[in-house]
């Protein structure tokens, strides 16, 4: 079970570790990280939602009743809706993404999965985003890959690949910056 060996810590930790092993006796994990997965791309896609979320300002209430109508919205429910509404209720909702993220980490460890955050200057399409995870799953000894994609066009081109504690950057802009500095030098 998750508590036995933790490989998360703190509040979000203990959330997202109490939510695993629920999910391990529902035996829902699958629908569970799909549910918050889906949760969490909202958040990232809503800035009013992120202030709902992030902001102290908000009371417990408040804060349950707006996650209540978003998660209905949504189709958000079960297991995955009752723990976002516990959340608010105890007035930890600041640290969901943080939790949801946790949680990952312990489906990922728990299906034999390395979780790789990959960031492109746009979105790759699928024949791109096979060939990464063929390349990253020959890189890492054939354990099955969870691409975390995330765009972000400051990087020009190329990509960002991290997995557990290795990175690397060949983004444009890291070399763009690299030959700027060394001109700096050579003066």
């Amino acid at each position: 079970m998750a508590a036995e060996e933790p490989i998360v810590s703190g509040m979000a930790g203990r959330y997202a570790a109490a939510l695993f092993d629920l999910a391990l006796e529902q035996k829902s994990v699958d629908a569970i990280k799909s549910d918050i997965e889906r949760f969490d791309a909202l958040i990232a896609g809503s800035p009013d939602l992120a202030r709902l979320v992030r902001s102290p300002v908000f009371g417990a209430e408040e804060q349950g009743k707006a996650l209540a109508a978003v998660l209905d919205k949504a189709g958000i429910s079960g297991i995955a809706g009752n723990f976002l509404k516990l959340v608010a209720s105890n007035r930890r909702l600041f640290a969901v993404r943080d939790m949801i993220k946790a949680f990952r980490a312990l489906v990922a460890r728990h299906k034999g999965e390395v979780t790789a955050q990959v960031t492109v200057a746009e979105t790759l399409n699928d024949n791109n985003l096979a060939a990464l995870k063929s390349a990253l799953k020959s890189v890492t000894g054939g354990k099955d890959i969870d691409l975390n994609v995330k765009v972000d066009p400051a990087i020009i081109g190329g990509l960002i690949v991290k997995v557990g504690s290795r990175m690397v950057d060949s983004s444009l802009r890291t070399k763009l910056n690299s030959i700027k500095f060394a001109m700096k030098e050579a003066r």
